[in-house]
């Protein structure tokens, strides 16, 4: 259930797979960069971000009876947005970062310092995570960032994902590059 909560976080361990219902908030790179360079408060944003999970997406919207419809909202590579991470992780107080690929170094040990979980969406299925959004919230930073890039706060129902990088230190994406790196040599020498 989101807001996550502190006590939350530090229950989840790398390789836990969870289904999140709540509010969760979009942001990519034009507005990792905004929040970074700006340096604004947190109520200087239209949404709490205190316990949320800030989704790397940049959704597929259509406008339908005077609101917005999510018609895709697939993870993107969350990498791109490392230098910013930390920074936005410990500002604004998120629980949670959500995307696909994993981060560096420098967010996992923002994640372990802030009480905070990356989690691995789903790639290729952006019609099916859509239809775990029940409704969209609120859009900031539309008519500036245009759709892909502007914060989109959505209400979502039993969305999948996989705990990948935990507040403990764990990175599943390391790992497995360690475990295939080895695997390879081994392939080589044979």
């Amino acid at each position: 259930m989101l807001p996550l909560k502190e006590k939350d976080v530090l229950s989840l361990h790398a390789g836990d797979f969870v289904l999140l219902t709540g509010v969760i908030i979009t942001g990519r790179d034009k507005l990792h960069k905004f929040l970074v360079k700006e340096k604004l408060p947190p109520k200087k944003i239209p949404f709490d971000l205190q316990g949320s999970v800030l989704y790397h997406c940049g959704p597929v919207v259509r406008e339908k009876f005077n609101n917005y419809e999510i018609v895709a909202c697939g993870p993107t590579t969350s990498i791109r947005v490392d230098m910013y991470e930390p920074e936005v992780i410990s500002r604004y107080g998120l629980k949670g970062i959500m995307g696909k690929g994993g981060m560096g170094e420098q967010t996992l040990k923002a994640l372990k310092e802030n009480h905070c979980v990356y989690l691995h969406a789903i790639g290729g299925a952006a019609v099916y995570l859509a239809k775990k959004v029940k409704k969209v919230i609120g859009v900031w930073k539309l008519e500036e960032f245009g759709i892909a890039e502007a914060m989109w706060a959505l209400e979502i129902e039993n969305f999948p994902a996989i705990v990948t990088m935990d507040s403990h230190g764990k990175n599943l994406h390391s790992n497995i590059e360690k475990h295939s790196r080895n695997e390879f040599m081994k392939l080589l020498k044979t």
